[in-house]
């Protein structure tokens, strides 16, 4: 008697060539492939692999993915990120009926890793929070090699996420009635990236300078990297309805309680477009806390290892620069939801006990997430590089399978 085979429904992936050839890759071991677009961007990355096209309402979404997944069997469903409206739904209904449900992200232990989670992120995820569990799981892995293997462009990246999201906004009437999870319109995001473009050189360099000025120096400060203001996982896994209440709270704390000799610096994410105004809500909290502004710094670039080598803490929502800072023996404090906000770790006590006397992390605990993680829910590879794509592909099929 021949058993139907395994059926695997694909929905929105990333702006790459990486889920096409994922696609063929379980086709390859005998599985079913669905696909379901739901704008022109997605229809873009699959060109040339039959897909369904859902053109619906997103209330009327949830009926639809039930009577296709009992319709095909479907057995698993992938798909990138789940913050998007589609996907949380997908999660639900997933786990309704018994169904295998995998999200994949850019991995915790960047550049070149992916995240591979059951069931969801952040506050999703199942990844355990028990430093006793943890260390159980890390010693059945050894500790990963974090050199970088792979390496693609910054430009490379955004001509990708540019074309995907300008063609499904330009052509969003074959898809009138999608929802995209976008904060900015498109058209105003990337126009407002061309002054930032413009003053970029310039801008690297003085962050240059400072770096080296302040992690050669006696002076103590602490970091507070920042996070895209469009990124869900800040969106959806944090107290602030904007990132700028988040620096106007860290800087009344520090202006409070940290040592009066210490800087705080503000390191703007690499792929910032420039559409906030970083410095001015720098500016507003400092004259809120009546604390002098030469004691902010605000910088665009800069390498991050050499900043976390010296740096007394860093504070941060939930960015995946506190895995990096932990590695580096950096004490880190979490104001929102994240994966490696546990106990033994990260400081646990207020933020304003942080800034003088920051918990500093348990290097075994670290460790043993390091290895946990690698062995688990991370994936060697990048979505970009051929080299990439190949090992992450083979681990994707071999632990999905």
């Amino acid at each position: 008697m021949s058993t139907r085979p395994q059926t695997i429904l694909f929905l929105q992936s990333h702006p790459s060539w990486f889920a096409r050839r994922l696609a063929s890759s379980f086709e390859q071991k005998g599985c079913r492939v669905l696909r379901v677009n739901f704008c022109v961007g997605d229809a873009l990355y699959w060109l040339g692999r039959p897909a369904l096209n859902f053109r619906g309402r997103l209330n009327q979404w949830p009926g639809y993915l039930r009577d296709l997944i009992q319709r095909e069997q479907v057995s698993d469903i992938l798909c990138y990120g789940d913050g998007r409206p589609y996907h949380r739904m997908a999660s639900d209904i997933a786990a309704e009926l018994g169904v295998n449900a995998y999200v994949y992200e850019f991995g915790y232990l960047r550049p070149d890793w992916i995240t591979l989670e059951r069931g969801g992120m952040s506050g999703r995820s199942h990844f355990p929070n028990a430093p006793d569990l943890i260390r159980s799981i890390g010693a059945q892995f050894p500790m990963p090699d974090l050199r970088a293997r792979t390496r693609y462009t910054m430009a490379g990246e955004l001509a990708h996420e540019i074309t995907y999201n300008l063609s499904s906004y330009l052509l969003h009437l074959a898809y009138p009635r999608y929802v995209a999870d976008r904060y900015y319109n498109p058209i105003v995001e990337y126009l407002t990236g061309i002054p930032k473009q413009l003053r970029a050189g310039r801008m690297l360099r003085e962050a240059a300078r400072i770096v080296s000025e302040i992690s050669g120096g006696a002076r103590p400060y602490f970091l507070m990297p920042l996070q895209l203001q469009c990124d869900y996982q800040l969106r959806h896994n944090a107290p602030y309805a904007h990132q700028g209440d988040a620096i106007r709270e860290v800087i009344a704390s520090f202006a409070a309680h940290a040592p009066p000799d210490a800087a705080l610096i503000f390191k703007c994410h690499p792929l910032d477009n420039g559409g906030e105004d970083w410095p001015e809500h720098i500016a507003a909290g400092a004259l809120a806390a009546n604390l002098a502004e030469e004691r902010l710094i605000y910088i665009e670039g800069g390498d991050l290892g050499r900043v976390l080598s010296r740096a007394r803490g860093a504070v941060m929502i939930n960015s995946t620069v506190g895995l990096h800072a932990l590695i580096a023996d950096c004490p880190v404090k979490i104001l929102g939801t994240a994966l490696f906000d546990i106990s033994g770790l990260t400081h646990q006590g207020s933020l304003d006990t942080f800034w003088q006397d920051p918990l500093r992390p348990d290097r075994t605990l670290v460790e043993a997430l390091v290895r946990a993680m690698a062995g688990t829910i991370q994936v060697r590879g990048d979505f970009f590089t051929q080299a990439g794509q190949d090992a992450a592909i083979a681990t994707f099929v071999e632990r999905i399978l």
